[in-house]
């Protein structure tokens, strides 16, 4: 992973981190059950972009690599993972 791909993506994660100790610390607190609601969607959808910036990562190094490769087995794996990665975000 490129350094400055590794950076942001760190940066994200600990962002969500950030949002998770405030949930924690709302509950700790009987938050506004709204208020709490409304920070744990901020965290799913910081999760979410998370996931997709990953998984672009993924798209343009690891799966570009296999499919421009010889070996048709590397491919049908990486093909597969896709596959199963959507499946179960899917759920």
């Amino acid at each position: 992973m490129k350094t400055y791909t590794k950076q942001a993506l760190l940066h994200r994660a600990r962002s969500i981190g950030g949002h998770m100790r405030s949930v924690d610390r709302m509950l700790d607190e009987d938050g506004y059950c709204i208020d709490v609601i409304k920070q744990v969607q901020a965290v799913q959808s910081a999760l979410a972009k998370l996931s997709e910036a990953v998984l672009a990562n993924h798209m343009h190094t690891c799966v570009t690599t296999a499919i421009r490769g010889t070996k048709q087995s590397e491919r049908t794996r990486v093909i597969k993972e896709i596959v199963d990665v959507y499946r179960i975000g899917a759920r």
